[in-house]
C-alpha cells in the first residue's frame, strides 16, 4: 500500500507525534509498504514533480523525526521555520499527498490532529485515514465533556468541574471540591500543564500555568492510587499495563525519558480487577462514540475502586509506547498492530456494504 504517515503539527505533543509516526513509518516499510513520513504543518515544499515518486524516495521522510526532549517543543519556532509563513494548519502538498495515498496513518497527538477537525476535513476531501471518526475524537478530546459522559454512562471517574479562564469565582468551594486536587488543561495531552496541588497558593499557580495552554481547565479530586492504561481495538480490550514512575507522577518527563518509569504488562492485579478495567474500557470506548482503537487511563485506589480518567483517541505508537506493549502481551507484534489498525480503519469507514 501507499501510505502517508502524518505527524508533527502545532500541539504541545509535537515531538511525541514525530517519534510515534517515525516508528510507524519504519515498521510499515519493513512490512513491504511504500510509506512516507510527513509533517502536517510543515508539509513538503520541495516535492518531486511527479508526487507519486514521494512514496519511493530514499529516506522515506524519516529525517524530520528526532528524540523527545524533557521540555515541550517551541511552537513559535516551528511556525517561524515554515518557508511560506502560512498560518494554514495543512502544509505544502499535504492534501495532495494524502489524496494519492491508499490511506493516511494519523500519527498525530493533541491539538488539531486529535480533536476531530482534521478527521472531518479528511472526510470532506475523501481522504482515507486511521483511527476514530471526527465525532468520537471531538467528544473524547474535551476532558470536561468526557467526564459528563462517563458519569451519565455509569463509568466511575474522579469528581470534578470545568473552569474558564475568565471565571469570576475560582474557589474550590464553588465547585464542591477541596484540596488536594488535580488541575489540567481541558484538551491537552502527555500530562503537559497537569499539576497535583495541596495548598491554595499551589492551586493559584497551577491555574495560571494551565491557562497558558487553554482557556478552560478541569479541576478534579485527587485520587491516590496505582496508575494503569488499557487499550482497545475494534471493541476488544487489550491486557492492562501498570505505570510506575520512579519519582512523582506520570508527567511529560516520566512518559518519554528512558528508565524514568517502570511499565508492567500484563499488570499484576487480580483477575476480577483486570476484567472490570477491560469492561470499563470498552464501555467508555462506546460511550464516547469511538471506533477502531484508543486507550483508556485509570487509577486504582487502595480500596479497589477503579476510576477512568480519559480516553486517548490517538495514543502513543512508538514500539516502547503503552499500547504497543499491551498488544505484544496479547500476542500482537508492533508491525502487525500497525497493519491491524489500518485494516480496522478501512473496515470501519471504507469497506461497508
Amino acid at each position: 500500500m501507499k501510505i502517508i504517515v502524518l505527524a508533527g503539527g502545532l500541539s504541545t505533543e509535537r515531538d511525541v507525534s514525530l517519534a510515534s509516526a517515525a516508528g510507524i513509518c519504519k515498521t510499515l516499510i519493513e512490512k513491504g509498504h511504500d510509506a512516507f513520513l510527513l509533517d502536517v504543518f510543515l508539509g513538503l515544499e520541495h516535492a518531486p514533480e511527479n508526487l507519486e515518486d514521494v512514496f519511493t524516495l530514499p529516506g522515506h521522510g524519516l529525517g524530520i523525526a528526532g528524540n523527545i526532549g524533557t521540555d515541550e517543543p517551541d511552537l513559535d519556532a516551528v511556525r517561524a521555520s515554515r518557508p511560506d509563513q502560512s498560518d494554514c494548519f495543512l502544509g505544502p502538498n499535504v492534501i495532495e499527498l494524502c489524496r494519492l495515498a491508499d490511506i493516511t496513518f494519523l500519527g498525530l497527538h493533541g491539538g488539531e490532529g486529535e480533536n476531530g477537525k482534521l478527521q472531518a476535513t479528511f472526510d470532506l476531501l475523501g481522504i482515507r485515514y486511521t483511527g476514530p471518526d471526527s465525532l468520537g475524537c471531538a467528544v473524547a478530546m474535551d476532558k470536561g465533556f468526557t467526564k459528563q459522559v462517563f458519569l451519565q454512562s455509569g463509568i466511575d471517574t474522579p469528581a470534578g468541574a470545568c473552569l474558564h479562564k475568565n471565571a469570576a469565582d475560582r474557589s474550590l468551594a464553588s465547585m464542591g471540591l477541596s484540596l488536594p486536587v488535580v488541575v489540567k488543561p481541558c484538551s491537552g495531552g502527555s500530562s503537559i500543564g497537569v499539576y497535583i496541588v495541596n495548598t491554595e497558593s499551589e492551586y493559584e499557580d497551577a491555574l495560571n500555568n494551565s491557562f497558558r495552554y487553554e482557556d478552560e481547565v478541569v479541576i478534579e479530586e485527587y485520587i491516590k492510587g496505582r496508575e494503569f492504561a488499557c487499550g482497545v481495538i475494534d471493541g476488544e480490550a487489550l491486557p492492562p499495563i501498570e505505570i510506575i514512575p520512579k519519582t512523582g507522577f506520570f508527567d511529560y518527563a516520566n512518559k518519554y525519558q528512558a528508565d524514568a518509569t517502570l511499565e508492567v504488562c500484563p499488570a499484576d492485579i487480580p483477575e476480577k480487577v483486570e476484567n472490570r478495567m477491560k469492561e470499563l474500557t470498552v464501555k467508555a470506548f462506546h460511550a464516547l462514540k469511538l471506533n477502531v482503537y484508543s486507550r483508556a487511563d485509570f487509577l486504582l485506589d487502595s480500596e479497589g475502586n477503579l476510576y477512568c480518567l480519559e480516553m486517548n483517541t490517538l495514543p502513543g505508537m512508538t514500539a516502547a509506547s503503552l499500547m504497543p506493549k499491551e498488544a505484544k502481551a496479547a500476542g500482537i507484534e508492533y508491525g502487525d498492530l500497525c497493519e491491524l489498525i489500518i485494516r480496522k480503519s478501512l473496515e470501519a469507514r471504507y469497506e461497508k456494504q
